[in-house]
Formats: structure tokens, C-alpha cells, sequence
């Protein structure tokens, strides 16, 4: 009896055996992939590194909804969550690049037309995220200078409570520039700096001819959503759509561009670096 039941027990084992080798090999491969990872970063960063950075990197955030169908959220507050957590990451890679300033389009005026939901989930990240930033020890460490553009007006009070509260918390940083577009569109932008210049200029006793004559590149420049920021020298889009949708249209004159296919809730150390890499490559003219 004690042999038949040794006999079972082995041959139970034995079915068990073909399991154990597959999940040994998928160890085995996925560690495999995790050192090649590793050292492809390094070779990247050190790259990176031997040459001038830009001083000012733009993101359009895109691919959070098919990121999301690919893993099943259905959630629209999950799904940008799920973005919104990206940013931490980021912010780990600027600061240790030492770069100056960096652009996230977040929320567009266009995106206000969705339904109501999906608006509310995006609205809903963006509050809780901005509230995190305001008390996170790394950005105070960092010192981090956190501040939103656009037409905040449009943001519900809870939002707009949770920009200032971020805003008050880092004022007077200098470390890096962090600008959230939030409610943001291009257009509108450079139509608020144009009316803002004339505004200006006739509630100081100009005339409407002298205020025309003072419109000058340089003078709308001024009065953009972050004067005191330079013109982006590299703007990111993921997800694989090839267009700057109205994203820093003033400011992007003469700024790289680097499309990515990878979804933002997604996007990797590499894929940073590389875009970085791929703009470093490129030799810049600004038109001359």
C-alpha cells in the first residue's frame, strides 16, 4: 500500500514537472530582459549625459484611453490616476538630468466637450495630483517650482483650490520649473497675450493706432501664459499621433519634435532618454 501510494504521489509530481520548467524559463527570460533593460538604460543615460541637455522639454500627454482598454480600466478616474502617477517618475528623470523647466499638457479646452464622466475623472487626477505635488517632500527637497497655465477660470473651485494650493506651496522655487497646461489651448493663448498687450496699452492713454504699432513678436512674447520661461528646445507626444494639436503654437517655432508610440501611462525611462538622445542628434539652425 505505502508503494502505491509512493508511486501516485510521484507520478502527480511528474504532471507538475513540464509547469515548473515553463515558469523556471519565464523567470529566467523575464530576468534575462530585466539586466538587458538595465544596461541598454545605462549606455542610453551616459549618452544622454556627454552632451548639451535642452533647457526646456514640453510633453502632450497622450494614450491614457487606449492604455486603458489594453489593461481594462473602466474607471475614467483609474484611468488617468494611472497617468497621473507617470509624472512622479518623470520628475525623478528631470531632476536627476538637471533640466530647467518642463511642459505637461494635461487638460485642453477641447477636452472640456467629452462626457461628463470622463471629464470628471480627468479633473479628478489632475485635483489629487496637484494636492500631492503641494506636500510631497521631493519637490520641497528639490525644490520645484510648480505652476499651471490656461484658462483656469474654466476649472471647478476644488481644482482650482488644489492649483493655487500648489502653486502657494512652492513659490520663490528655483530648482526646476514645472508648468502644468491645464484647460490650455494654443490659440487662446496668444489671442489672451494679444489682447492683454492692447488692453495695456489704450488703459495707458494710447490710441488704437499706437497700440497696433507696439504688436510685435517680441511684444507678445511678454505676455504669454510663462514669459520667463525659454521657447522649448524639444516637445514629446506619445501614443503615435504626429501632431502638436495647439500645444505651445507660440512657443514651438523653433522646437524639436520627438513622436513616440508608446501610451503616456507607459512611457519608460528609455523612451525619455531617447527622445532627449534623438534631439540631441539633430542639428539646430532655427532658420538660418
Amino acid at each position: 500500500m505505502a508503494v502505491l501510494q509512493r508511486d501516485y504521489t510521484l507520478s502527480r509530481g511528474a504532471r507538475w514537472l513540464p509547469v515548473l520548467r515553463e515558469l523556471r524559463w519565464r523567470n529566467l527570460h523575464l530576468s534575462a530582459q530585466s539586466l538587458i533593460y538595465r544596461l541598454y538604460e545605462h549606455r542610453l543615460l551616459a549618452q544622454v549625459r556627454a552632451l548639451p541637455l535642452p533647457r526646456h522639454v514640453g510633453i502632450i500627454l497622450d494614450g491614457n484611453r487606449r492604455f486603458a482598454r489594453r489593461h481594462n480600466l473602466t474607471s475614467p478616474q483609474e484611468i488617468y490616476t494611472a497617468g497621473a502617477q507617470k509624472l512622479d517618475d518623470l520628475l525623478d528623470w528631470c531632476v536627476d538630468l538637471g533640466l530647467g523647466a518642463i511642459t505637461l499638457w494635461v487638460l485642453s479646452t477641447d477636452n472640456f466637450d467629452r462626457q461628463a464622466d470622463e471629464l470628471s475623472g480627468i479633473l479628478a487626477a489632475v485635483e489629487n495630483k496637484l494636492l500631492a505635488l503641494a506636500s510631497d517632500p521631493q519637490i520641497h527637497r528639490q525644490r520645484i517650482c510648480v505652476r499651471a497655465v490656461g484658462q483656469l477660470d474654466l476649472l471647478p473651485a476644488s481644482t482650482l483650490a488644489a492649483v493655487r494650493a500648489a502653486e502657494a506651496a512652492t513659490k520663490g522655487y528655483e530648482g526646476m520649473y514645472l508648468t502644468i497646461a491645464t484647460a490650455y489651448g494654443g490659440q487662446q493663448e496668444i489671442t489672451d497675450a494679444v489682447q492683454s498687450l492692447l488692453r495695456e496699452q489704450l488703459n495707458a492713454g494710447k490710441t488704437l493706432e499706437q497700440a497696433i504699432s507696439l504688436v510685435t513678436p517680441d511684444a507678445i512674447g511678454r505676455y504669454l501664459y510663462s514669459p520667463n520661461l525659454p521657447d522649448p528646445d524639444l516637445i514629446i507626444r506619445t501614443s503615435g499621433e504626429i501632431r502638436l494639436s495647439g500645444f505651445l503654437l507660440w512657443q514651438s517655432a523653433y522646437s524639436e519634435f520627438h513622436f513616440t508610440d508608446v501610451f503616456w501611462p507607459a512611457f519608460r525611462r528609455i523612451d525619455f532618454l531617447r527622445a532627449i538622445r534623438a534631439f540631441q542628434q539633430r542639428h539646430r539652425r532655427h532658420g538660418q
